[in-house]
C-alpha cells in the first residue's frame, strides 16, 4: 500500500552506545525519507559519539570504537540533518521512548534548536504492540513474510518498519492510511509535554510533574511557590529536552 501523505514522513532508526536518552551518544544513524509523490530516499551515516562504545552495545550493532574513529561527530553533521528534516513528519520503531528523545538531545547538544512539537510522529511499535505484541523480528515475520536477517543494523531496522507500517494499513482495515490520524492514534504517549514524560498534562491540560514529591502537581505553581526546585532540577541528571520545556514554561510564567 502505498502511504497517503500530506507531508515527507521520516522512518529513521538509530544504533547507539547505550539505552539512556540524557547520557547516550549515537553510532549511526539511517533514515529512509518518502515523499508524497512516492519517492524514496535512503542514507545511512555512522557517527563518531566521542565517548568508548561499551562491549554490550558493540554485541549489539556490531560498530566498535575503532569502525568509528574517524566519522564525523554529530555535532558536524547536526545542522545537514536538521535541514534534511525540516518540514517532515516521523516515524519509527519504538521511536516515541527512544530514538526521538535521544535525537533532540543530540540536536540540543550540538546547539541545533530543532521544533518537533508540531511534526505528526507515528511509532509503528505501538500499532503492533497493541495489533500484534512482538518484537520488529516478529513483526516483520508476520506482515512481511520475511526474515529480518540484518536486525540491529540501522538500515535494515529503518526499511523493515517502512514496510511492516504499509503491511499494517493492508491488513487492518480500521488503520486509516491518513499520517495525522495515526500520529494522534499511535504516538504513545500524545499528554507529554517533554518527550521523556517527566512533564505531562493531567485531564484538565494542566502541565503537571510525573515524578517525585510533587507528582500530579502543576508546573507552574511549584516554580512559582518553590523555586529552588526549578535551579535543583536544571542542576540534576536531566535529559536536555525536560531542561528545555522547563525554561519555556518559567519564562511563560514570569511574562503573564
Amino acid at each position: 500500500m502505498k502511504l497517503n501523505l500530506k507531508n515527507p514522513l521520516i522512518f529513521f532508526d538509530l544504533e547507539t552506545t547505550g539505552t539512556d536518552t540524557a547520557k547516550d551518544r549515537i553510532v549511526e544513524i539511517s533514515y529512509l525519507k518518502v515523499h508524497p509523490n512516492g519517492k524514496e530516499e535512503v542514507k545511512t551515516k555512522r557517527i563518531n559519539p566521542g565517548m568508548p562504545i561499551p562491549p554490550a552495545s558493540t554485541a549489539i550493532h556490531g560498530i566498535s570504537d575503532d569502525d568509528v574513529k574517524d566519522c564525523p561527530t554529530f555535532k558536524q553533521i547536526a545542522r545537514s540533518l536538521a535541514d534534511q528534516m525540516e518540514g517532515c513528519d516521523l516515524a519509527g520503531f519504538n521511536s516515541s521512548r527512544f530514538d526521538i528523545p535521544l535525537l533532540v538531545e543530540e540536536f540540543l547538544r550540538a546547539g541545533v534548536d530543532v521544533d518537533f512539537s508540531k511534526r505528526k510522529m507515528i511509532d509503528v511499535q505501538v500499532i503492533f504492540h497493541r495489533k500484534e505484541p512482538r518484537t520488529l523480528e516478529a513483526a516483520y515475520r508476520y506482515y512481511c513474510d520475511k526474515e529480518l536477517t540484518d536486525a540491529h543494523s540501522a538500515e535494515a531496522d529503518t526499511k523493515a518498519t517502512y514496510e511492516v507500517l504499509k503491511a499494517q494499513l493492508d491488513k487492518y482495515p480500521d488503520l486509516e492510511n491518513d499520517m495525522e490520524k495515526l500520529s494522534k492514534e499511535f504516538a504513545a504517549y500524545n499528554n507529554n509535554v517533554d518527550l521523556a514524560g517527566r512533564i505531562i498534562l493531567d485531564e484538565n491540560g494542566v502541565e503537571v510533574f510525573n515524578f517525585g514529591k510533587h507528582k500530579g502537581r502543576s508546573v507552574a505553581e511549584i516554580l512559582k511557590n518553590e523555586p529552588s526546585f526549578y535551579a535543583w532540577m536544571m542542576d540534576a541528571d536531566f535529559p536536555l529536552n525536560t531542561k528545555q520545556v522547563l525554561t519555556k514554561i518559567k519564562l511563560r510564567e514570569i511574562n503573564r
